[in-house]
């Protein structure tokens, strides 16, 4: 019973099999492109890839070779190996600047880019590189139909570039070196100043300079108590409503208790 499964499965893959096989040998280009059609139709994007291939070679310099290079690109782009489909859709549209189909590669190849970018945790080149190809997009296709949906997808990577750094200033006031904490968030908020982590941000500059200036040494401490003093204030003005108030007053308290004791030690 198993013999004949496997056989009647072979015998169900060979017409198949045999139409790849002569299209790849074939020197009929119409036969090829034809049977790569064919493929596409059907979703079989690795059989139709190599026919494509060869088509790129023999159709070089003549009137088919736009459409074989489109198909060719679109191909690697479904089959979702987004680092080669961003690099033949952008060669695509290098090649064939007028084509009706650069525009459509174009976003296509920024988009693969956007599809390599990783979680916000990791090295984030690959979204950087996406935002700019999708703002070049923008300054080609400035009327393009798909403006929106690159508007929405460059807010959506900014967003991610904006949780790299909060996320990366925290690690700082995790691994308790509050001066370069505070340096960071500070760098942070002056980079976004809209975002929606700035009064966390801000608490964070708060809760840095309180540890610096309390554990300071005795010739920075004075500066560093009012610099804590003014960190209160900027989160304090900033965020008269938040729940993080009480705790913010807390930590003044403290910055001010010491700020009395080291100015009695200035009084001869």
């Amino acid at each position: 019973m198993q013999k004949l499964l496997i056989l009647f499965l072979f015998a169900a893959l060979l017409p198949g099999c045999s139409e790849f096989n002569k299209a790849l040998k074939s020197t009929d280009l119409d036969y090829k492109m034809q049977v790569a059609e064919k493929y596409i139709a059907k979703e079989s994007y690795d059989r139709a890839i190599p026919l494509l291939e060869e088509l790129i070679v023999l159709t070089r310099g003549s009137e088919r070779s736009e459409k074989v290079n489109y198909l060719h690109a679109h191909c690697t782009y479904l089959m979702k190996d987004y680092t080669l489909a961003a690099y033949y859709l952008a060669n695509f549209v290098r090649t064939f600047p007028k084509s009706q189909y650069a525009e459509e590669c174009a976003f296509l190849s920024a988009y693969c880019q956007y599809q390599n970018s990783p979680g916000y945790e990791l090295d984030q080149s690959d979204t950087r590189n996406a935002m700019e190809q999708m703002q070049l997009f923008l300054v080609r296709y400035p009327n393009s139909s798909l403006k929106d949906s690159c508007n929405t997808l460059i807010d959506g990577m900014r967003t991610k570039l904006e949780a790299k750094a909060f996320h990366g200033a925290q690690q700082y006031h995790k691994m308790r070196n509050y001066q370069a904490s505070s340096v960071a968030f500070k760098n942070f908020n002056r980079e976004w100043p809209n975002s929606k982590y700035r009064e966390d941000a801000l608490f964070f500059i708060l809760k840095s300079d309180h540890e610096l200036a309390l554990n300071s040494v005795e010739s920075k401490k004075l500066e560093r108590l009012n610099e804590a003093i003014k960190s209160y204030h900027n989160f304090a003005d900033a965020f008269p409503q938040s729940v993080l108030l009480p705790d913010a007053l807390k930590l003044n308290k403290n910055i001010e208790a010491a700020l009395d004791l080291e100015t009695r030690k200035t009084i001869p």
